[in-house]
């Protein structure tokens, strides 16, 4: 796996740049048609046409979306392979915890030679299920909360 890119925060006219790019692109996304024709101009204002599958429009305007919000992105490839610290990070939790889960087989992973190593598809299906269970867990505390009459309305 390549080392990945030092991931920078947009700056200010990238932001500005991103929240007009999304808002005209979005417009199109309903669209059935499997790709979308879009003009980028070169250097000398040359207008070139480039086709690109509607799903990749979706996920440019996604990208956009979060430039717009002045956060910083990275594009994963759902069959990529991660290490434990950069798994670690996409979770927010230490290395030493995500080594914990792994070794108590509560997230798939393999060993290159004597380095662990995650699907990325495993790591985001174990995210899904924390997150949903962490919101169950809510849920059932304010509803205890309202039964016990302590101002939770």
């Amino acid at each position: 796996m390549a080392p990945a890119p030092k991931v920078m925060l947009p700056v200010e006219r990238e932001v500005q740049a991103a929240a007009q790019g999304q808002r005209a692109l979005a417009a199109y996304l309903a669209t059935q048609f499997e790709t979308q024709r879009i003009q980028i101009f070169d250097d000398q204002n040359r207008a070139h046409q480039v086709e690109l599958p509607t799903s990749a429009l979706r996920l440019l305007v996604d990208i956009l979306s979060e430039l717009a919000d002045g956060n910083a992105v990275q594009v994963v490839p759902v069959h990529a392979e991660l290490t434990t610290q950069e798994a670690a990070d996409l979770l927010n939790v230490s290395r030493p915890h995500l080594v914990k889960l792994l070794e108590g087989g509560s997230l798939p992973f393999h060993r290159t030679g004597k380095h662990r190593r995650i699907r990325f598809a495993d790591l985001m299906a174990f995210k899904e299920l924390r997150d949903r269970d962490s919101e169950e867990a809510l849920d059932e505390l304010a509803r205890q909360a309202q039964n016990l009459g302590m101002g939770y309305e």
